[in-house]
């Protein structure tokens, strides 16, 4: 079953790499633009189609390259924060989404979902505008950042828990809103602290 499961990750990376290759698309549209290309409505005979509609594709995606900044942008907080609750916030991005980014690319591979290989232009830019910051104004941009993103995050959840047509999705987003909730209580708590 792993080599199953590794062997449909590295199919999706090499068609992800593949298809970053066509112009000014960002990883994220790319992905989005192969999943359409396998709608089991339109090609199915070709590329043997995914198993869920595309709303539930694009929820994957988005859910995809979220989980991604979260881990990376936690990555760098560790390196860069010189406050402790930001570091503490920042290891507990790196192992919650790392872990929910896990259970996304399995229920994703499973589904033939093509999740993106990296993040979008738009994460790209937050995390390179991080990167040449540091001290306080790292930690404050940081922040600023994180509660953004968990505001965004939840109701990406909540409305795919609510609204979504996959089951293992809809379980998917509901599991993991609570957990984005804490997150978001968390920050909201450091960013206040820090006014």
């Amino acid at each position: 079953m792993k080599k199953l499961f590794y062997t449909g990750m590295l199919a999706t990376a090499l068609l992800a790499m593949q298809a970053c290759n066509s112009g000014s698309k960002d990883a994220k549209e790319n992905a989005d633009s192969l999943n359409m290309s396998k709608d089991t409505t339109t090609n199915a005979a070709a590329t043997g189609g995914i198993a869920v509609e595309e709303t539930d594709a694009k929820f994957a995606t988005s859910a995809a390259v979220g989980g991604m900044a979260e881990v990376s942008l936690g990555k760098l907080a560790l390196e860069k924060s010189t406050n402790a609750s930001v570091k503490e916030f920042a290891t507990m991005m790196v192992n919650d989404h790392g872990k929910a980014n896990e259970e996304l690319m399995s229920i994703a591979a499973a589904k033939n979902i093509t999740l993106p290989a990296a993040v979008d232009e738009e994460h790209k830019k937050k995390a390179d505008d991080l990167s040449k910051k540091t001290g306080k104004d790292f930690d404050k941009d940081y922040v600023d950042a994180m509660v953004d993103g968990h505001k965004k995050t939840l109701k990406l959840m909540q409305d795919e828990a609510k609204d979504g047509k996959d089951a293992e999705l809809k379980a998917f987003a509901a599991k993991t809103a609570p957990i984005v909730q804490a997150h978001l209580d968390m920050i909201n708590k450091i960013h206040d602290g820090m006014k």
